[in-house]
């Protein structure tokens, strides 16, 4: 329904720092609840963060709290990933998601929309 593109991605060494960004389509984003959630070769995906409709609250897996921020602009229909101290494990095919609820935003079943995912690589 909402159409999503992911960018950003790419490699990085250990310690550095990456910003995802996800466009979305559409004229109602800031009324969307908005996740990334990523998966790894041979894992299942896995939830990374999210945040609520507006500028509503945050939240994130224990894995990334601490160094990802998520954040978004709604003039500019855009959710950000800023991922800093970046670590191999991270390294993962990142998917930014939507939703038009704002409940149990940490499971991929309450998103109706997802993009293609943009590859991150974190070397060691």
């Amino acid at each position: 329904q909402v159409q999503l593109v992911e960018s950003g991605g790419g490699l990085v060494q250990a310690g550095g720092s990456l910003r995802l960004s996800c466009a979305a389509s559409g004229r109602t984003f800031i009324t969307y609840g908005m996740g990334w959630f990523r998966q790894a070769p041979g894992k299942e995906r896995e939830f990374v963060a999210a945040i609520r409709p507006r500028g509503g609250s945050t939240y994130y897996a224990a894995s990334v709290k601490g160094r990802f921020t998520i954040s978004r602009d709604n003039a500019k229909n855009t959710l950000y990933l800023q991922m800093n101290r970046l670590k191999p494990e991270d390294t993962a095919v990142y998917y930014c998601a939507a939703t038009m609820r704002s409940i149990a935003l940490g499971l991929g079943s309450s998103y109706d929309s997802w993009g293609q995912g943009t590859q991150v690589t974190i070397s060691s």
